[in-house]
This record gives structure tokens, sequence and C-alpha cells, in this order.
């Protein structure tokens, strides 16, 4: 049975595949109804549906969008042993990987995946996964039963290098199932990795937290060094032009 969001306010360069493109941050998209203006979209998990409601606000194209839904979506309480999901991670996290891609979702909306986060907690499924991240590059780079947020930083650099040899000569990079699971596992080996660590399993977070991640998440897609921290008056980029 899928689960409906209701999008008003498209602007007119807003095709189909942009829409999907935004949406699918919020999870599995089953289809969309798109009538020029308005759209329709539906998602496989209610929990996506939920996030997708948190984006009223945002920016798509230029334009403000209206995002409801004609009944209350809440998350859904999946099995542990299922694979980790996009609807499974903080809506704090989600909202930095819009921002990482340029698009303008402006405070409000911040502070809305905040709330979210803060009421509901941190899902149980995605703290064993991110345990399990930790755990997973900890034995790969400093031993049996080691974790990288165990370890000292003066460690860090070493264990950062190591990682990196180890994913060239057993391909642990190429088998992960998608760009996340690396970035978790990169972002925990590193000098900020406490920090990152903390954003995603804390909901003690403010705006500021956010666009921090964000600027951490392009730099690691775009190949950068990851930028230290920035005043938090300062704006991501926006993103560009088609």
């Amino acid at each position: 049975m899928p689960h409906t969001v209701n999008v008003a306010g498209l602007s007119s360069t807003t095709t189909q595949d942009h829409l999907h493109d935004f949406f699918t941050f919020c999870g599995k998209i089953e289809k969309i109804d798109f009538h020029g203006s308005t759209a329709s979209i539906h998602f496989e998990k209610s929990s996506a549906a939920k996030t997708a409601l948190m984006l009223n606000g945002g920016t798509l194209d230029g334009a403000a969008l209206t995002v409801t839904a004609d009944k209350e979506h809440e998350d859904d309480h999946t099995e542990d042993g299922h694979p980790i999901q996009q609807s499974d991670k903080p809506r704090a996290g989600i909202a930095a990987e819009y921002l990482a891609k340029g698009y303008i979702l402006g405070d409000t909306v911040l502070k809305r995946a905040i709330e979210i986060d803060t009421k509901q907690g941190i899902s149980k499924k995605f703290l064993a996964y991110l345990n399990s991240v930790d755990t997973t590059v900890g034995s790969k780079t400093l031993g049996e039963g080691k974790t990288i947020s165990g370890k000292a930083t003066e460690t860090i650099t070493a264990a950062t290098q190591q990682a990196r040899a180890l994913d060239e000569q057993k391909g642990y990079s190429k088998t992960a199932t998608d760009f996340f699971h690396q970035y978790y596992s990169k972002a925990l080996a590193s000098p900020f990795g406490a920090r990152v660590r903390d954003f995603y399993t804390s909901t003690s977070k403010q705006v500021f937290d956010i666009h921090e991640e964000a600027k951490r998440i392009h730099a690691e897609q775009t190949g950068a060094a990851a930028p230290a921290a920035a005043p938090a008056t300062e704006a991501v980029v926006e993103k560009p032009a088609a």
C-alpha cells in the first residue's frame, strides 16, 4: 500500500524527473502522478512520506513547495535483520544530504527535521547499523574487536590510510550498498569522526550542525578536503541550473 503526499506550487520548469530526484532522498518512491503545477508522490514506506512532509516550504527549481497529506504518516517499525534503508536515517541527516546536493531547504525545514528527531529519537535500527560500521572499519584497520570511535585521535590518520589500502585490495568500498555506507566508514575513521558520530546518534542538534554535516558530505562527494567549521551564518551552495 503506497503512502502519499501531495505537492503544490511546482515551478513551470520542474519535470517529473526533477521531482523524483528531489523526493527520493526521503525513501523509495513507488510512483509519481505528475500534473504540471501539482503532483502526488507515492512512497513505499510511511516513514518516507513523513520525511517528505518535513520538506514543506523547501525549494525546487526556484519555487517554494507546499507538501501536504490527506492522512498522518508515522514511522515504520522494521525488523533489525533488514538492510538499512534511506527512510531509516535520522531526519537531520537526510536534510544534510539535501543541502550537500545544493537544494535549498531553509532554516524552518531544518528545525522541523531536528524536532522530528528529538520527538521520535534515533531508531535502534540505525544506531545498530552505525555501530556495525564502526566495528567493521575498526576491525579492518586497527585489529579484531577494535572500533574507530574507541581509539585516540592520533591513530586516526594511520587507520584512514590503512582503510583506503584495504578498500583497494579487497574491494570493500566497491561492494558497499550505497555511497553513504562508504561515507560513514570513511567519516568515522577521520579527524572529525567523533563529530560525525555524535551528529547521527544524538538528538541534540542545531541548524548549524546540519550545515556542517552537509559540507562534509559535499566534500566527500566532490573529492575535496573536508572544510573546517565555518560561521553559522555561512550559506551552502545553491543547486546549479540544469
